[in-house]
């Protein structure tokens, strides 16, 4: 009875109280992310800034070409349905083209953002630290979900006042805003996703599994949409990045479909709000499987703990790149064909391509897409790299380390299981293309040539990962800024020839010193060079790494 009348004593929580300090969050987590977050937003904004500006400066003649390479199935599922094939503009084309990877970029931003600020801390511990204070039990996932907006809604306004400068007016206002609304709404989505992952799973690692593998569902279903109808059919109705699509930006805009996104979110946010308030905290819907009651063998070493903590991310990555790829593969003698006529009477185009003669624009393009291919790796190797700071903060690597593990043992543990990872993407990229580009007769340039593309890549992008690891054991809360340098080699290597810009400048990219052609002999100098400057950068870091202290935030 005493039990009983304790439990009626205490006072209901009302909804209110579970968002207690949702305002105070809100502000930590701009200030907390304010770099992170910029990055993302000039990154979206210049890209589309850069895509209207590239294709406008194509000529109708190229965007007609395009057209035809958008009918084609790889070109529907890299693409879309194809709206306004047949009087394709370049807003026709940035919609056609663009939306599935706007949706893709800003669909990770939203899922990395909300599991960083939500599961990611209950793992660490210090969400409980913060739910002493008082704070609501629902408070930190909205204040996710709300600074998700906000960036959103910046990034959308932005681009779209960038695709309305950049097209010279060309391209109306309000097709601008419905294009970046509609995407960013749906990159919203998968935002929700997560929340909702969030709960269901124990670790962050699962939960952004989770987000990312919505992402490849809504893909599927709105690629065989697509296909299966012209404009999209009823599959194509149940993905979000259909649902942007379907807005019809600068062909017929209509708003409607974007309620969807809006409703979808609503709904996904009320589920997970209910699923938060079934759960233990810190802990998951799914309780996680006991393990074994001693590790096998193959785990008695940081190498193959680092692995078995990767080997997921690679798998689907290593997929991921393989199939999108082999789709590019498959579409090179259409867009050859129509890259050579394009650059006839452009000279922007050949400054940037080489030349309009069609064996030195296909080097030079087959060039730029194997770019393309490496900055995509070395992304990889940044973020892999930051695994070990990722350990270093949630305490696991101090425990690793009391052990019989030197300092040195662990962190070659990751930069090696990293290292071979990184160079095993480039293989899967620049074979996947082969593999295409023969699958529909292009056969040449050859495998041999392909192969030199892809061990001279591979000594280039290891010194990615040779100044992240720098940046990580001297400098951790630095260790983010080698995407400023993977930011510089892709405007160098793509502009540096229009820029004109001094040699010294461009020196700075690691891939300068890589051959001019596309599979050409490069100067073992320089190949020597640049595997010495990695070596240097990696010696740096374990010196580092081996002075300083563990930190544990």
């Amino acid at each position: 009875m005493t039990a009983v009348a304790a439990v009626s004593a205490v006072p209901r929580t009302s909804f209110g109280s579970t968002l207690t300090g949702t305002g105070r969050l809100v502000r930590f987590m701009l200030r907390r992310d304010r770099v992170r977050l910029s990055v993302w937003t000039l990154s979206v904004v210049a890209f589309y800034a850069y895509f209207a500006v590239a294709l406008d400066a194509m000529g109708p003649q190229a965007l007609a070409a395009r057209a035809l390479v958008m009918e084609t199935p790889a070109g529907i599922v890299m693409g879309g349905p194809g709206y306004g094939i047949e009087d394709y503009t370049v807003g026709v084309a940035i919609a056609n083209e663009g939306i599935t990877w706007v949706v893709l970029a800003l669909g990770i931003m939203s899922v990395l953002h909300v599991v960083r600020h939500t599961r990611a801390e209950e793992e660490s511990g210090r969400s409980e630290l913060v739910r002493a204070a008082p704070v609501g039990r629902h408070a930190p996932a909205v204040a996710a979900i709300i600074t998700l907006f906000v960036v959103n809604a910046i990034i959308a306004v932005a681009s779209a006042l960038a695709l309305y400068g950049a097209s010279g007016e060309s391209m109306p206002l309000a097709d601008s805003f419905g294009l970046t609304v509609g995407s960013g709404l749906a990159a919203m989505v998968f935002g929700a996703v997560a929340v909702v992952a969030c709960q269901v799973s124990e670790h962050s690692r699962g939960a952004t599994g989770i987000g990312l593998a919505a992402y490849g569902l809504a893909l599927v279903l709105r690629s065989a949409g697509d296909i299966q109808e012209r404009h999209g059919s009823l599959l194509s109705w149940f993905s979000p990045i259909g649902w942007a699509q379907q807005m019809r930006a600068f062909v017929d805009l209509r708003w409607w479909p974007a309620a969807l996104s809006v409703v979808a979110i609503v709904l996904l946010l009320a589920l997970a709000a209910s699923l938060a308030s079934r759960r233990d905290f810190g802990g998951g819907l799914v309780a996680t499987r006991g393990g074994r009651p001693q590790a096998r063998a193959g785990l008695r070493s940081p190498v193959a703990l680092v692995w078995r903590q990767q080997r997921s991310a690679f798998a689907w990555t290593a997929l991921g790149m393989g199939l999108m790829w082999y789709a590019s593969g498959t579409l090179l003698p259409e867009i050859l064909e129509m890259g050579v006529s394009g650059a006839a009477d452009n000279e922007m185009f050949q400054a940037v391509f080489g030349g309009s003669d069609p064996s030195v624009f296909r080097d030079g393009f087959l060039g730029a897409m194997m770019l393309f291919a490496a900055l995509a790796c070395a992304a990889y190797a940044i973020v892999m790299a930051g695994r070990a700071r990722a350990e270093e903060v949630a305490g696991r690597a101090e425990v690793v380390l009391a052990l019989s593990v030197s300092r040195t043992r662990w962190l070659g543990a990751h930069l090696a299981v990293v290292g071979l990872s990184t160079v095993a993407l480039v293989a899967v990229s620049v074979y996947a293309m082969w593999a295409g580009a023969v699958q529909v007769g292009m056969d040449e340039p050859g495998l041999a040539a392909y192969t030199d593309v892809f061990w001279t890549y591979s000594v280039a992008l290891l010194v990615f990962l040779g100044l992240s690891a720098a940046l990580y054991a001297w400098v951790p809360r630095l260790t983010s800024a080698a995407w400023l340098l993977l930011v510089y080699t892709f405007v160098v290597g793509m502009f540096g020839a229009i820029f004109d810009l001094p040699e010294g400048a461009e020196a700075i990219s690691p891939f300068y010193w890589l051959p001019a052609g596309f599979g050409a002999a490069p100067e073992a100098a320089n190949m020597v060079g640049l595997a010495a400057v990695t070596a240097a950068l990696l010696a740096l870091a374990f010196v580092g790494f081996r002075q300083r202290d563990l930190q544990s935030s």
